[in-house]
Parts: C-alpha cells; structure tokens; sequence
C-alpha cells in the first residue's frame, strides 16, 4: 500500500494539537469552573450539567475529527481503515447520544430542553450523525451491496459526514455563547474574567481545529502512482492519438 503524503504530516501534528488544546480547555472549564454550569439542586443534578459539555465535545468533535483523519495516518489493509472509521463514529454517536440524554434528567417534558437554536440544532447534528453512522454501514460494509451502488453512495457519505462534523462544531460554538451570555449577564461573571477566556480560547481552539480536521479530509491521501518505464518513454501525443491515463 502507498505511503501518506508527507505534506499531510504537518497538518496531522496541527490537528492533534489543536484537539489536545480543546480537550484540556473544556476539562478546565468543566472542573476548574465547575460552579458556573447548571441550577443544583441536587449534587447529581450538577454532575449531570458538568458532563453534558464533557460527552459532546469529547465525542461529537474530538473523535469524530479523529475518526475523518483516520484515512490519512492509518497504516494497513482498507478495510482496517474503514473499520476503525466506523468504530470510532459510532464511539462518537454514543458519546453525543449521551450529552444529549444529560439535559433530559429534570421532569421537564420534552420541548422544555429546546428553547434555543443551540437545542434544536444539537437535535438535528444527532440526527444527521446517526442517518450517517447508518448509511455508511450499510453501504460500506453490507455484503450485498455492490460497487456500483457504494461508488454512488461514495460521494454523499463524504459530503454528509463533513457537514455533520462543521454543524456539530458550530453548534458548541453556539452553545459556548449561549451559555456565556447567560453567565455574563444574571451571574455576572466579568467580560474579561479568566472563565470568559478559557470559554473564548476554547471556541478559537474549536474553530482552528475544524478547518485542520476538513482541510485534512480533503487533501490526497497518497501520491500519484509513478508510470511505467515504457510509458515514460512514450510521448504525451503520438500521431494517431492521444496518451490514455
């Protein structure tokens, strides 16, 4: 099997960083700043508030990204990639599945936890993740299934999966001013206190995270193949016709 691009070597040291720099970022502001998430009434209750930005965070964007990286730095057959892709895909649904299942603890009824675009879009980037998750197992992995049908399927489980990863990624930022806001406004946590700039880096920290992990995903994965001997020898035109690829 052909080797990475070099070039993507850079890109995939970025990522890591940037996902390092997120991840310290929300544990610090989960723990470190733990007061400021939820109304306890309850220790649990407060658990609960704590771990909503914890599991999507973690889950939706940290190893989904990875999960979109894996197909640039993962050595080995195809269908290893493929199976690790899913794998962790499906360990972020289940991480996203359970940040959501975190705000439906209070007796509130359903539409009382969405109120905000950062709720309802949260909803949606489950959805998708999960149509996704589906789709691409069923195409990719199905035994039945045929290449024709996965060459069409190709296309659309790319472009779905990195729309699934921005819209996740936006909805943390807005979930991030969402909650900022409030805290700035009824508790008031000061503009330029340090909360409010580990809650801003960690937003700038996101953005510069996504556009490694899409940049990444887009790029060649390996280098052209090198022609033959008797092919180099050969002109790009002949006479009769053109060089065919």
């Amino acid at each position: 099997m052909a080797a990475a691009l070099p070039s993507l070597t850079p890109l995939l040291i970025f990522a890591r960083i940037f996902g390092l720099l997120v991840a310290v970022l929300v544990f610090v502001w989960a723990f470190v700043f733990s007061s400021s998430f939820g109304h306890p009434p309850s220790r649990d209750d407060h658990l609960f508030d704590v771990l909503h930005p914890l599991f999507m965070i973690i889950g939706l964007v940290l190893i989904s990204g990875e999960a979109i990286s894996v197909h640039s730095w993962l050595p080995g057959s195809r269908n290893l990639r493929k199976s690790v892709h899913l794998s962790l895909q499906g360990l972020a649904l289940a991480s996203g599945i359970s940040g959501i299942w975190t705000k439906f603890h209070w007796d509130r009824g359903f539409l009382a936890n969405f109120h905000s675009l950062h709720s309802w879009m949260g909803l949606v980037v489950i959805t998708l993740f999960g149509a996704q998750w589906m789709m691409g197992f069923l195409s990719f992995w199905h035994w039945r299934e045929v290449r024709a049908t996965r060459e069409r399927v190709l296309p659309w489980h790319v472009f779905f999966g990195l729309y699934s990863y921005a819209l996740a990624v936006v909805t943390a930022e807005t979930g991030l001013l969402e909650k900022l806001t409030l805290l700035q406004t009824k508790r008031n946590v000061p503009r330029k206190g340090p909360e409010a700039m580990v809650v801003n880096s960690l937003g700038l920290s996101l953005a510069l995270l996504t556009g490694t992990v899409m940049l990444i995903a887009i790029s060649p994965k390996y280098p052209p193949s090198l022609p033959t001997t008797k092919q180099q020898q050969q002109p790009f035109f002949s006479n009769s016709k053109p060089l065919s690829s």
